[in-house]
């Protein structure tokens, strides 16, 4: 009984040299440098790649899916930047458009101011529109000048292009002007006429303008004697007489020269200023006004 339990571990002894033996064999096949694999290592290789295939493949599109959850997100949010970015590029594009427009306006005040200036010796004060009515029988404006600034009645106020009308009405911090528009021989409430002559013909040329037609837009220049070498495309300017309007003021363009009765003739005028949408006028202020 003895020899044969012997027996029996030195089997197995055996069993486990001759099994290390083997792998000691095989490792050396696997280590050492072979063009070709033995069918065990194929075996075992083709099957790990099948079950890391099996297993990568599925975990590498949840990841995949996950980065581009991410980046869907981090496009939406670099979306958002663009818009914000683009909003303020349209307002600061807005604005700076604003402000371009109105230094031009500026500018062009200014070198209208100067040359009046020079010309004349006035002082003109810019004001702006508060407020504008269109009715026929109130063809009226507000502007942002008063009592305060030293406006006062029947001053002149002019755009850049012309003559626009006088001060009807004067409060503190405001003062209506009634446009020229408004001029009509036969109404009492109508403003001054105009005492006009032609620029470059100012002792030769005399006339009053006195209404406007409403149909034609046309202001009517009455009274001028026979021989006055008024003739179309002259401009018309005020002449200083009577001492409602400053001399030197921009009226318009004649269009035509009729002959009236008691030989004098009428000119039709064509307003400089255009009664257009203003957004800024100038009060003039004569040496005797500019207190």
């Amino acid at each position: 009984m003895l020899k044969l339990f012997k027996l029996f571990n030195n089997k197995r002894l055996f069993i486990l040299l001759i099994t290390l033996v083997m792998f000691i064999v095989l490792m050396g096949f696997s280590l050492g440098q072979r063009k070709n694999l033995s069918w065990p290592e194929n075996f075992l290789r083709d099957t790990t790649g099948f079950v890391q295939n099996l297993f990568y493949k599925p975990a590498g599109y949840v990841a995949g899916l996950f980065q581009d959850i991410g980046n869907l997100h981090d496009l939406a949010e670099e979306n958002k930047e663009l818009k914000i970015l683009a909003a303020q590029y349209a307002r600061d594009k807005a604005q700076y458009n604003f402000i371009k427009a109105e230094n031009e306006n500026y500018k062009k005040d200014l070198h209208f101011t100067k040359a009046q200036t020079d010309l004349y010796n006035y002082e003109y004060h810019i004001a702006n529109v508060v407020s504008v009515t269109t009715e026929p029988s109130n063809n009226t404006l507000v502007i942002d000048l008063g009592a305060k600034d030293g406006i006062r009645l029947n001053m002149s106020v002019t755009s850049v292009e012309g003559l626009v009308g006088v001060i009807s009405n004067v409060s503190n911090f405001t003062s209506t002007v009634k446009l020229m528009t408004m001029m009509d021989i036969h109404d009492p409430n109508s403003q001054p006429p105009i005492a006009a002559t032609v620029f470059n013909k100012e002792g030769d040329t005399f006339g009053m303008i006195e209404s406007y037609d409403q149909q034609t837009g046309m202001l009517m220049m009455n009274k001028i004697p026979a021989g006055d070498p008024i003739a179309k495309d002259d401009i018309i300017i005020s002449s200083g007489s009577g001492g409602v309007y400053p001399r030197g003021m921009t009226i318009g363009t004649v269009q035509e020269v009729k002959t009236g009765d008691y030989l004098t003739s009428t000119a039709i005028i064509k307003p400089a200023a255009g009664f257009q949408d203003w957004k800024e006028l100038f009060v003039v202020f004569t040496e005797e006004r500019a207190e």
